[in-house]
Order: C-alpha cells, then sequence, then structure tokens
C-alpha cells in the first residue's frame, strides 16, 4: 500500500518495510556485523563490504569506454563521464579553477584558505582530507590492506600495489 509502517523509536526515519528499519537502526547502535577480513573494516551492509573488498584485490569492474579510468563502483563511472562532457558547473571565486563536481570545488576552496582541520595525534602533520590522514595514519600502524595476487608483497597504499603489479608484467 505504500504506507510507511515501520518507525525509528529514536529518530524522524520511517520506511515501507521492516528489514529497512532493522537496517536503519544499526546506524544507533554503532553496530557493524559485515567485517572485512583483511584489515579492520567494517560496515552496517553486506553490500558495502563486498565493495570494500574490491580495494585490497586492486579489481576495478567498471571501465570507461572514452580513457583509461577504471572505478569499483558503477556510480563513480557515471560521475566520471561528465568529466568527457567539458561541462563544469562550478567555478571558484578566487581564481580561475572549475569543476564538474560540488565536492572538488570545496576541496579546492581549502587551498586558498590553507585549513587543515585533520591532525595525526601520533605525529605533527595535518591534512586537509580526511581520507589523506586516514591513508597517513597507516604509516604508524603498519597496517597493508593492499595485497598482490600472484606473490606475497603488500602494501598500505594502492598507488604502491598498482607500480608493484608492473613487475610481473
Amino acid at each position: 500500500d505504500g504506507k510507511k509502517n515501520h518507525s525509528c523509536n529514536q529518530c524522524g526515519y520511517s520506511t515501507i518495510k521492516a528489514a529497512h528499519l532493522k537496517q536503519h537502526m544499526l546506524v544507533h547502535s554503532g553496530e557493524k556485523p559485515f567485517a572485512c577480513t583483511q584489515c579492520n573494516y567494517s560496515s552496517t551492509q553486506a553490500g558495502t563490504l563486498k565493495r570494500h573488498k574490491l580495494t585490497h584485490s586492486g579489481k576495478k569492474p567498471f571501465n570507461c569506454k572514452q580513457c583509461n579510468y577504471s572505478c569499483t563502483r558503477a556510480n563513480s563511472l557515471r560521475m566520471h563521464m561528465l568529466t568527457h562532457s567539458g561541462v563544469k558547473l562550478f567555478s571558484c571565486t578566487q581564481c580561475d579553477y572549475s569543476c564538474t563536481y560540488a565536492g572538488n570545488l570545496k576541496t579546492h576552496m581549502l587551498t586558498h584558505s590553507g585549513e587543515k582541520l585533520f591532525s595525526c595525534t601520533q605525529c605533527n602533520n595535518s591534512f586537509t582530507l580526511a581520507g589523506n590522514l586516514k591513508k597517513h595514519m597507516r604509516t604508524h600502524s603498519g597496517e597493508k590492506p593492499f595485497r598482490c595476487e600472484q606473490c606475497d608483497y603488500s602494501c598500505a597504499f594502492a598507488q604502491h600495489l598498482k607500480s608493484h603489479k608492473l613487475t610481473h608484467t
């Protein structure tokens, strides 16, 4: 009947399906039942874990037909295709930079402010992006989530694995 009969008792979320509410409740409990066996990543959804696992294998099943770009998500490929259209809807007010995505402009604006909101707790490095801090933390933890499928090599950064794979060709 289309009615959202299943409501969260902790926030305003409501849904048609009980299973969706059950999934939503994990947001409040903090429970992440789907754990990666190769690193400390965990997720609230099986599909998200499956996509994460692609980062370890280096597999990128979605490929651009116009260039050598490849990625792990169909949506990322759709977004990438906008770069070939030449349309750049977002422009910097302080320089001539323009881009296809609002997020890229937001990140670009940090180059003008010099703001680095993400600081390492173990050394004096700081970063404009949370993702860069996360990658940096691997230098302290020794975590090497990227593994070669052809030998026992593992490393902390995807780009290093990509370079390593060239040694097998």
